[in-house]
């Protein structure tokens, strides 16, 4: 088995580990560009009742969506319990901020697999996931579920880093990802392989028109992708 693979068996684990640093490294890294590509992504998105947040982590996608007004109630699947757990800190202090409760905003965080969802079929108006997908032992089983739990119309909404076509930007991108984001993010979380880990899985994922054929494949039809910042991370978006 590559070693890509056999670290995403664990994949819950790994991000339990680095729950504690993850937002901080997270924008420190990208020099707070990430909160940029979110909020770009959530604009993607039609205003609808219930939302699956695919890898919900730490709740950034979660809040800008309902920061936007995009959502009014949105269920979190995640394999990290610890990702959750500040994840659900931070949608308390936002609403608090905001004089609301978490309950009547209905945000609730379930630990689960996205190849074996437990939902319903149909159970849901969007779908989106950030950062999430490569992490899929099975890229398109996970799609297939996304399809499988949104109703007929609903969009699915994706954000997922690609790479960049500039010869130029892609030396640049490389030398970031192969030598100081694994340095530096070895040093803050104290983790030897995460982010590691995120360097390969970013190089050895599909991206662009390979990515949207995953997409159609799974049953998506009007499939459009955005690349954003040269091409480093892009928005996907379809309808079932």
């Amino acid at each position: 088995m590559c070693p890509v693979m056999e670290e995403k068996q664990h994949i819950g684990q790994l991000f339990d580990r680095i729950a504690g640093t993850y937002d901080g490294l997270n924008h420190g890294l990208s020099l707070n560009i990430d909160k940029r590509w979110r909020r770009k992504t959530v604009q993607q998105m039609p205003s609808v009742n219930h939302v699956l947040d695919v890898a919900i982590g730490t709740a950034d996608l979660t809040i800008e969506m309902l920061r936007r007004g995009k959502a009014q109630q949105v269920t979190g699947l995640d394999l990290s319990k610890q990702m959750m757990a500040i994840g659900k800190q931070k949608v308390e202090q936002f609403l608090a901020a905001k004089g609301e409760r978490v309950e009547a905003k209905e945000v609730e965080f379930v630990y689960g697999n996205a190849q074996h969802m437990p939902f319903d079929d149909a159970s849901f108006d969007a779908v989106t996931c950030a950062y999430g997908c490569r992490n899929f032992q099975n890229l398109d089983e996970g799609l297939q579920e996304m399809f499988r739990v949104l109703k007929p119309g609903g969009q699915v909404t994706i954000l997922e880093f690609s790479y960049p076509s500039n010869a130029l930007v892609r030396a640049l991108y490389d030398i970031y990802f192969t030598h100081i984001l694994p340095t530096v993010g070895r040093i803050v979380s104290r983790d030897k392989t995460a982010y590691t880990y995120l360097n390969k899985s970013v190089k050895s994922f599909c991206w662009g028109e390979a990515f949207a054929q995953h997409m159609h494949d799974a049953g998506f039809a009007d499939t459009r992708f955005i690349p954003l910042t040269f091409g480093i991370t892009t928005i996907y978006t379809a309808k079932k």
